[in-house]
């Protein structure tokens, strides 16, 4: 919310400074976001004469001048502009100034061989508006050598605020004015919004069809109005808050919208054919907007229609056919109430977002509604001139205040601030609130502009603010119990290790958008409808994301396309696997392209080194290990997802919980997305991973054997469905204290192998504790292994 300090104080009545006014906004919680002090970037800016004006001799275009800045001395200015000429007065910059429209520090330059020792500026370059077909043309006894801004009267401080949701009052400089006034900054002026007599033509007659959207209407048609720019001062203010000046009647609304925050719309009473009919839009009905936008209306809009079709979109933009322009002589100055909620949607819906979209959705005061009308024509007939009929109402206002029962007690119980209850009153009673104090608690009725006031603790905010908030005493929590408590719950302990372990194996954290194009989705599993957005940010983010895995693909195929061959990414995050939104988990998930060296990266000369299934193994199951899960116990298992390669892809499961997969991707997923031939990768889902059980006894420091190991092989024939993982896990149970680890480094099918059946060798690694091994020792150990694997599985020692 941007305003002048000279508009504010056409409000307010004080004599205090532009930093006092600052420091008071902020501290009652209207923050202020910036202050342009035009003054001080205007200072060195010279009204001067331009004495002579010469071709100059090698540009057509280009013209010397010869300026007198007033001081007695004569300036050579090479200069452009079209309307220079001998005898205008401008502006003068001399070397050494900054240009704030341009963002240039001018010096002494040679254009075209020429010397130029100032410029001659244009209102952008000073950045008064947007201006620049020529210098400024002052009039003929503007008074050369006087500083421009004291003369032109244009260094009026811009102040931006930033309002909150709630305080839609302040969307009007009248609002903020009271604020200050109830701070105690200065006096708020009075208003004249009284009705007054009118002997015009009534409006047309006004039917609300959509009461539930519209529940108040009111119009006033004023004829021989004449419509031409707006005066000086107004242009002045609009274009000073970054608006454009169109016509005297159209930035009248604008205008009201910014000073009193009642959004107004004028119609051109001849464009307009018959009644007007506030109603409901028809499904597929068109719409051609002041922005000269054709918009497509559905039955949950509101507009105002006449016998011509729709003439504007209720509370949001008026329609181009009955728009207002310099020939109108009649016209229709409207002031209605609209839905909030209806009004938000429509403007998403559509994507528009206008001054009165931002206003009306949050809430206007709707005891203004036919004030804001009179004080709008007042405004009209002063600056337009004409006669004004009588003010038409369709509809009833309802009534925006409520009664709240305040005990002045809360205010010291929730806040922790004595404050008498004089001064209690008083503070309500400068922000409009009305306060009965017959009895307590105390009756306090709010004003019709605070609608977000419903209860005693919005009643104690407001005193605290006014009174002023840095007089609440800091007071420390009370520590109940003396160690403080776990803070981070389980699921953020494993994304923060999560993250740290994936980066220890040189992989590369990405974040990607929530959100992918409904192909990606369903390739990985989703695109179901009740996942995808109903106003999408783009085409291509239309339906949230069911894995990591297709934004950390696009982002690879990014790289690769710019010369980055070999990669290593992750990331951690929300995904949306089930049926609703609200159906989430959070996923580590992981891709890996080209050469697999110790960072991700590099080049290799002995041979392919290229990441495969078996590094997307060694990433899932070193995330899992690092977040305490059982990495030692999971069953890894062929039924990966769709997504994954058929034959080169696991599945992750604990029991019936699958916990996650890895492997290669599948090649036409990877085609589709035009992803390079060949990426592994993995998801795991840290929500399914069982929390590791803490035991209350102290786990025993590690002791290492002092003893070499000894290492035997194994070869065993199975069928072709016993998993190989069924032999290591036996042969391991076999002699808990003795078999350290065994892995399996060969499987083999083809002669000396039944049909059916498969020959996988393992290696059993014994590490003894005590003393060294027999060959007895060895053979006893070596014969319980082949027991358990053979009662396990089945399986029979490969001759």
């Amino acid at each position: 919310m941007k305003f002048t300090l000279s508009w504010l104080k056409d409000h307010l009545e004080t004599d205090a400074s532009l930093d006092t006014i600052v420091d008071q906004l902020t501290a009652i919680g209207l923050e202020v976001e910036g202050v342009e002090d035009r003054a001080a970037a205007l200072a060195p800016f010279r009204i001067a004469r331009i004495v002579t004006a010469t071709q100059h001799p090698n540009a057509d275009r280009l013209r010397v001048l010869t300026v007198d800045p007033g001081d007695g001395s004569s300036i050579q200015v090479v200069c452009g502009a079209p309307n220079a000429r001998a005898g205008l007065v401008g502006v003068f910059a001399a070397p050494g100034t900054h240009i704030p429209g341009t963002g240039v520090d001018l010096s002494i330059g040679s254009i075209r061989g020429v010397e130029s020792r100032g410029m001659m500026l244009s209102e952008r370059e000073m950045g008064l508006s947007n201006e620049h077909d020529g210098i400024v043309d002052l009039p003929e006894d503007a008074p050369v050598g006087t500083a421009y801004v004291e003369w032109a009267d244009v260094g009026d401080p811009v102040i931006e605020i930033g309002v909150t949701p709630n305080r839609a009052d302040c969307l009007g400089i009248r609002g903020i004015a009271r604020d200050l006034a109830a701070a105690g900054v200065g006096r708020l002026k009075p208003l004249d919004v009284a009705p007054f007599d009118t002997d015009g033509t009534p409006a047309p007659k006004v039917t609300i069809e959509a009461d539930d959207l519209c529940p108040a209407f009111a119009l006033r048609l004023i004829e021989g109005v004449t419509n031409g720019p707006s005066p000086e001062w107004m242009q002045r203010r609009l274009t000073s808050i970054g608006l454009r000046p169109i016509n005297a009647l159209v930035d009248v609304t604008n205008y009201l919208t910014y000073d009193v925050g009642r959004p107004l719309h004028v119609f051109d009473a001849d464009k307009v054919a018959g009644d007007l009919v506030v109603r409901h839009a028809r499904d597929g009905e068109s719409f051609e907007a002041l922005d000269q936008r054709t918009y497509t209306l559905n039955d949950g809009m509101v507009v105002i229609a006449d016998d011509n079709g729709v003439e504007s979109l209720g509370g949001i933009m008026g329609g181009e056919a009955s728009g207002s322009s310099e020939t109108t002589t009649r016209v229709l100055v409207e002031s209605a109430l609209w839905e909030p909620i209806n009004i938000a949607r429509t403007g998403r819906t559509l994507g528009i977002h206008s001054d009165a979209r931002h206003r009306f959705e949050r809430g206007v005061d709707p005891a203004f509604n036919a004030p804001g009308l009179e004080y709008a024509t007042r405004m009209i007939l002063d600056l337009c001139g004409g006669t004004a009929g009588p003010l038409q109402l369709a509809g009833t206002v309802p009534d925006a205040s409520r009664t709240i029962e305040f005990p002045p007690s809360e205010v010291a119980r929730l806040s922790g601030l004595t404050v008498p209850e004089d001064t209690q009153e008083s503070v309500l009673a400068r922000l409009g609130f009305t306060v009965d104090r017959a009895g307590t608690p105390w009756r306090v009725t709010t004003p019709s502009w605070r609608a977000d006031v419903e209860g005693k603790a919005d009643l104690v905010e407001e005193i605290v603010r006014i009174v002023g908030i840095d007089d609440v005493a800091p007071t420390p929590l009370v520590r109940v119990d003396p160690v403080a408590p776990k803070v981070l719950t389980t699921l953020q302990q494993r994304i923060a290790t999560v993250r740290r372990a994936l980066a220890s194996l040189g992989m590369t954290e990405a974040v990607t958008w929530s959100f992918v194009s409904h192909d990606d989705a369903v390739a990985f599993g989703g695109g179901q409808a009740e996942l995808q957005l109903a106003n999408p940010i783009a085409e291509a983010l239309s339906d949230m994301r069911p894995s990591l895995l297709a934004g950390l693909v696009r982002a690879v195929t990014r790289n690769v396309n710019r010369g980055h061959p070999d990669l290593a990414l992750f990331e951690v995050g929300q995904v949306f696997a089930g049926d609703e939104p609200d159906d989430q988990t959070t996923q580590a998930a992981g891709v890996r392209q080209g050469r697999n060296t110790a960072a991700g990266v590099g080049r290799h000369w002995d041979g392919d080194d290229s990441a495969d299934v078996f590094d997307a193994k060694a990433d899932i199951m070193a995330a899992l290990a690092a977040i305490g899960g059982p990495a030692d116990r999971v069953d890894i298992t062929r039924d990966a997802p769709a997504h994954y390669h058929p034959g080169r892809s696991g599945t992750l499961r604990l029991g019936p919980n699958v916990l996650g997969h890895f492997g290669e991707l599948h090649p036409a997923v990877l085609t589709a997305m035009d992803a390079p031939e060949r990426l592994v990768a993995f998801e795991l889902t840290l929500e399914k991973v069982p929390e590791s059980r803490r035991k209350a006894t102290k786990k025993p420091a590690f002791s290492a054997s002092d003893l070499m190991p000894v290492r035997r092989d194994f070869a065993f024939v199975v069928p072709e469905d016993i998993d190989a993982r069924a032999i290591t896990r036996a042969a391991r149970g076999a002699r808990k204290d003795l078999v350290a680890d065994v892995t399996v480094f060969d499987v083999y099918r083809g002669t000396g192998v039944p049909e059916g059946q498969k020959s996988v060798a393992v290696e059993a690694t014994l590490q003894p504790k005590g003393r060294t091994l027999t060959d007895d020792d060895i053979d006893k150990v070596s014969s319980d292994i082949v027991a358990a694997v053979t009662k396990a599985t089945g399986a029979t020692l490969r001759a």
